[in-house]
């Protein structure tokens, strides 16, 4: 069971690894990006923020979307944590089951716009978050679970 889909682009760090999966009840995160498998400096530290007793689990985006599409994730209370709104919208447009995204923090770039404390999107990405949105998916912006649910179309 898919518990959440969350857009961070520090992917797993303390914020996700505590307050999210203890807010969520989940067993096991699924860190979904296609360098962190590649990548041994970034997977190193990614190990080192996963919280005890949490399954971890580290997939390119293609293999993350054959893992849900087969099942092999069911049993699992699932967290996934994605880089981009573009990796979300990868996911969410190839798997349909999941309805709820979470915008946690994408950082500041060239040409985007700042729509909350720590969410700046590229207008190209601002059309991800409207189609996903047009699919039935329910885009909302959130640091931490006790923040108030922004939801992000009503801030585009």
């Amino acid at each position: 069971m898919i518990k959440l889909l969350r857009v961070d682009h520090r992917l797993l760090h303390g914020q996700v690894a505590f307050s999210w999966t203890n807010n969520l009840g989940v067993d096991s995160i699924l860190i979904a990006n296609d360098d962190v498998p590649v990548n041994a400096l970034r997977k190193t530290t990614i190990k080192l923020a996963k919280p005890q007793g949490i399954k971890l689990v580290i997939k390119n985006i293609d293999d993350s979307i054959a893992a849900l599409k087969s099942g092999a994730t069911d049993k699992y209370k699932l967290f996934i944590v994605v880089e981009s709104v573009a990796d979300a919208e990868r996911i969410v447009s190839a798997y349909p089951e999941i309805k709820q995204v979470n915008l946690g923090g994408i950082k500041a770039k060239e040409g985007a716009r700042n729509i909350s404390k720590a969410v700046n999107l590229l207008p190209e990405e601002e059309e991800l978050v409207k189609k996903m949105a047009a699919q039935g998916v329910e885009v909302e912006i959130r640091q931490v679970p006790s923040d108030k649910k922004v939801i992000a179309q009503n801030v585009l």
